[in-house]
C-alpha cells in the first residue's frame, strides 16, 4: 500500500513508478531512519498518542528491522550500496521501514507515522548521515595528518628545492614541505567541524511544511538524536539542503588539496626529478612497456577531484531555483552527496597508506637543493647585513648570477675579486652564508624553514592531530 494512495483513482504508470523511486540509493539511510523513527515514537508516547505497550511494540519492531539488516553498517564508509536490502515495491527508505514494521507488529506499525511527514524524515536522515560522515572523515584526516607528520619527523635535516612558478626558488627542509600539506588537511578538518555545528539541528516535528499537527516535544526528539536543538523554522527545515552543499563544498576543497599533493608526487617521481620512489603496493605497470611503474593511485586521486567538484556543482544547480518548501527535485541531491562522501572516504585511507610506504631519495633532494642559485636570496640578505640597501643588494646578486650563467658555475664558485668588483661589501664571509645549513638557518621566523622552527612545527602539528583525534573520539562516544 502506498503511503499516499487514498486520493488517487488510478495506479501509477509502471515505468514512471520504477523511475521515480529513490529506494535504490536512499536505502543506505536505513540506520538513520530507524533512529529517527525511534525518537519520533517516544515523542508520540510522551504526547499521549501511543500507549506504553504500543511504544514497546514499535521500538521492538524497529530493533528487529535493524537486526535483520544489520549488514547495513552504522559506519558510513562501510555502508556503500547495500544491495541486499531489496524491496521492489518500496518507494523510499521511509516506505520500506513502514512496510517492514507492519509485517512485524501489524497495523500498529501505521500509527508510527502520526503527526509526521516524509519531508521532515528525509531532512533528518540526511543530517544524521552527513554528521556521521563528517565524524568518519575527520577521523581519517587525523590519520592522514599523522602519516605526513611522521614522515616529516623521519626526514630529519634533509633539504629539497622549493619552487615558485615551478622554478627553483629556495631550499627548504623536506619536513617543511610535508608540513604544508598537514596545514591544508587540518583546515579541511576544521571546515568539516564548522559544517557539523551548523547542520546539527533536528527537523523532526516540522511536519510537511508548517510544523507538526500533534503537540510533539521537539527538544526531546533533538536530544534523543544528539542534536544541539530543533530547527527554528519548519519551512526552512524541510527544504534546507545547505548543509549538504556546504559538506560537499568542503569535500571539494579537501579533494583539491589531495590533487595538489598527488600532482607534486607524480612530478617528483619522474626520472627527471627522482625525489620519490613509488611504492609498488600503490602502483601498476604497463601492458606494453615492461619497464614502467605508473602512479595509478596518485593519478586517480587527482582525477577524482573533478568528480567531487562536479557533485558540488550538481547540488548547486539543483537547488538554485527551488521555491519553498519541499520539492521532489530535492531527491536528486542525494546521489551527488553519497558519491562525494564515498569518494572522499575511499581516498583518505589510501593516501595515508601511500604516505607510510613511499620512499624519498634524500641524497638526490639534498643535491638538487644546492644548485640553481637557490642561495641567491641568502646572498642578498648577507649584503643587507653589511649595510647595503635591500634593492641594491638584490641587484648586485642578480649581476653575480648573470656572471655565473656566463661561466656555467654557481655563486660560491666566483672569486672574491670578481665579487668585490661588483660591490665592495663582499668579503670572505659571503661564502659561508651560501652553505646549505646557513641558507636554511636564516629563515628563522615562526613558520619558516629554519631547522629549529621546523622542529617546533612538527611538535605543533602532532599536538593539533592529537586534539583532532580527541574531538573525533568524543563524538564517537558521546
Amino acid at each position: 500500500m502506498k503511503m499516499w494512495s487514498g486520493r488517487f483513482r488510478q495506479p501509477l504508470d509502471p515505468q514512471f513508478e520504477r523511475w521515480q523511486r529513490s529506494f535504490d540509493f536512499d536505502r543506505r539511510l536505513l540506520s538513520y531512519e530507524l533512529a529517527a523513527s525511534g525518537a519520533h515514537a517516544r515523542a508520540l508516547k510522551n504526547a499521549g498518542v501511543l500507549s506504553a505497550d504500543e511504544l514497546i511494540s514499535i521500538l521492538e519492531g524497529l530493533q528487529q528491522i535493524g537486526e535483520t539488516f544489520s549488514h547495513v553498517s552504522q559506519k558510513t564508509r562501510d555502508m556503500g550500496h547495500p544491495t541486499e536490502v531489496v524491496d521492489d515495491e518500496a518507494e523510499d527508505v521511509h516506505h520500506f521501514v513502514e512496510k517492514q514494521l507492519v509485517v512485524r507488529i501489524g497495523e500498529l506499525g501505521y500509527k508510527l507515522h502520526s503527526g509526521r511527514s516524509r519531508n521532515e524524515q528525509i531532512a533528518t536522515d540526511l543530517r544524521l548521515y552527513v554528521r556521521a560522515a563528517i565524524d568518519e572523515l575527520r577521523k581519517l584526516l587525523a590519520e592522514v595528518c599523522g602519516a605526513f607528520s611522521d614522515r616529516a619527523d623521519q626526514a630529519g635535516s634533509a633539504a629539497m628545492p622549493a619552487y615558485t612558478h615551478l622554478q627553483h626558488a629556495e631550499p627548504v627542509l623536506v619536513a617543511h614541505w610535508l608540513l604544508a600539506y598537514v596545514e591544508m588537511f587540518l583546515r579541511d578538518a576544521e571546515r568539516l567541524a564548522d559544517c557539523r555545528k551548523r547542520l546539527n539541528f533536528c527537523p523532526l516535528g516540522s511536519g510537511a511544511v508548517a510544523g507538526a499537527t500533534l503537540p510533539l516535544d521537539r527538544n526531546f526528539m533533538a536530544e534523543e538524536l544528539e542534536f544541539a536543538g530543533p530547527t527554528a523554522n519548519s519551512m526552512d527545515a524541510t527544504s534546507d539542503r545547505d548543509f549538504m552543499l556546504e559538506f560537499v563544498d568542503a569535500l571539494s576543497l579537501l579533494s583539491l588539496h589531495l590533487s595538489r599533493w598527488a600532482e607534486e608526487m607524480i612530478i617528483f617521481s619522474t626520472q627527471e626529478f627522482g625525489f620519490v620512489r613509488l611504492p609498488e603496493a600503490y602502483s601498476t605497470g604497463s601492458s606494453a612497456m615492461p619497464q614502467k611503474k605508473n602512479p595509478d593511485l596518485l593519478e586517480l586521486v587527482r582525477g577524482k577531484t573533478g568528480r567531487v567538484i562536479g557533485n558540488a556543482t550538481a547540488l548547486m544547480m539543483t537547488l538554485k531555483g527551488l521555491p519553498l518548501a519541499y520539492n521532489k527535485d530535492l531527491q536528486e541531491t542525494q546521489e551527488p552527496l553519497f558519491d562525494a562522501a564515498d569518494t572522499a572516504l575511499g581516498l583518505l585511507p589510501l593516501v595515508a597508506g601511500f604516505m607510510k610506504t613511499v620512499e624519498f631519495d634524500y641524497p638526490r633532494m639534498n643535491e638538487a637543493a644546492q644548485s640553481g642559485f637557490m642561495n641567491a636570496w641568502a646572498g642578498a640578505t648577507y649584503l643587507v647585513g653589511r649595510g647595503v640597501p635591500s634593492r641594491l643588494a638584490h641587484e648586485q646578486i642578480g649581476k653575480a648570477v648573470k656572471l655565473c650563467l656566463e661561466r656555467n658555475c654557481e655563486l660560491q664558485d666566483l672569486g672574491i675579486e670578481e665579487l668585490q668588483a661588483l660591490h665592495p661589501a663582499f668579503d670572505e664571509g659571503f661564502y659561508d652564508c651560501l652553505k646549505p645549513a646557513a641558507v636554511l638557518a636564516i629563515h628563522d621566523v615562526v613558520g619558516g624553514t629554519a631547522p629549529a622552527r621546523v622542529k617546533q612545527g612538527i611538535a605543533a602539528a602532532r599536538k593539533k592531530v592529537e586534539a583532532l583525534r580527541e574531538e573525533v573520539n568524543f563524538h564517537a562516544h558521546a
